[in-house]
């Protein structure tokens, strides 16, 4: 039996960010340390600034939790994986308290916070037989049991979000997440995503650095380098469900909400063509799962302000009827939404014609 956890201490690279607790009517509270009060940022700048208060999650979307700290917990296939190991321990996943579960963390988790107690799993990282592990993600899908390198699939994956199956890989000084087939997935899955990739990097739309992994048995995996770890230094995030605390499980979004929040938190308001740019082309090319948890903010040490990440989870869902987020209230948007949504925001006109002039341009070809 795992013994429930009562009270945890949240770090940032080393340095005590402050303090999750179960209260006495079974609520969740979070304190920032004192020090990191002075010295620090507010890790969720709309529910959490900073200050002194124990504050406790009024929405009910995170079990209690607020959402920067559910960005932390895997969902999807980590969720899977979890699921998975806990049953061999007789352990019952569904049935652990929120704070229990962050301690499950392994340090390849997203972002940069950490949590103490830690009953993680830890292992190494390096290369490994990418065939081997997908063949391996394919029986965890299918369910079978006695699974040859399940402790390792669970290491290089537990943390993991989104549905399909991924690994966190390091190769040289960079950290990567290589992605590998759902099922149903079309064989040249991770060649599209790579395709799409590139389209957007042609558009102009900031993607990290991405490649398609050779593959003995397939078309090649995809994989992209984690923009939340440079130089071996894990970088806060938080998605934008997270800042908003509502579940991106929920479609009630619309990307209004991105561009105001990227007035209200980030240094650089170039940030808001990038948006532009993002919106425009997953309504041009039928990305429509683009929804709160596909858009993230980092926390810029040197600016001392948050910034919008690089874009990413970029695929073709034409079977889809609706955009995840609306713009300017539509599912399926036309052009006048697109320039609405840019109006409201106070954006200029000719510019973003011209975005999308040059977004349609490349689609095109």
């Amino acid at each position: 039996m795992m013994p429930a956890v009562k009270k945890i201490v949240v770090s940032y690279n080393g340095t005590t960010v402050g303090y999750l607790a179960e209260l006495s009517d079974g609520r969740i509270g979070f304190q920032y340390d004192e020090e990191w009060r002075h010295v620090g940022f507010a890790i969720s700048p709309f529910s959490l600034p900073l200050s002194s208060e124990v504050f406790i999650n009024k929405k009910n979307a995170f079990d209690g939790l607020f959402g920067v700290f559910d960005d932390s917990l895997p969902n999807g296939w980590g969720v899977l994986l979890m699921r998975r190991m806990l049953m061999k321990e007789k352990i019952d996943y569904d049935a652990l308290s929120p704070l229990t579960k962050l301690t499950l963390l392994s340090p390849n988790g997203l972002g940069a916070l950490s949590f103490a107690p830690s009953q993680s799993a830890k292992g190494d990282e390096k290369m490994f037989d990418l065939d081997a592990l997908s063949k391996e993600a394919k029986e965890v899908l299918d369910d079978k049991e006695n699974i040859k390198n399940f402790d390792l699939l669970f290491r290089l994956g537990g943390s993991s979000g989104g549905t399909r199956p991924k690994a966190h890989l390091k190769i040289g000084n960079d950290y990567w997440i290589i992605k590998f087939p759902f099922s149903g997935d079309p064989s040249d899955v991770g060649k599209q995503e790579y395709e799409a990739n590139a389209l957007a990097r042609q558009c102009h739309i900031q993607v990290n650095d991405f490649k398609l992994f050779p593959s003995k048995i397939g078309l090649g995996y995809f994989g992209a380098k984690r923009f939340d770890r440079v130089k071996g230094k894990r970088v806060h995030m938080v998605s934008l469900s997270g800042l908003l605390e509502t579940s991106f499980r929920v479609p009630n979004l619309d990307y209004i909400y991105l561009f105001q929040v990227i007035k209200k938190i980030c240094v650089n308001q170039e940030d808001l063509y990038e948006a532009f740019r993002r919106m425009c082309f997953n309504v041009f090319y039928e990305n429509k799962d683009d929804h709160g948890k596909n858009f993230a903010f980092l926390y810029d040490d040197e600016q001392k302000s948050y910034k919008l990440s690089a874009a990413f989870d970029l695929t073709k869902t034409p079977y889809k009827s609706e955009h995840e987020m609306t713009v300017n209230g539509e599912g399926n948007p036309s052009d006048k939404d697109l320039l609405a949504v840019a109006k409201d925001v106070g954006m200029s006109k000719e510019k973003c014609q011209k975005i999308m002039e040059e977004i349609k341009k490349v689609l095109k070809k």
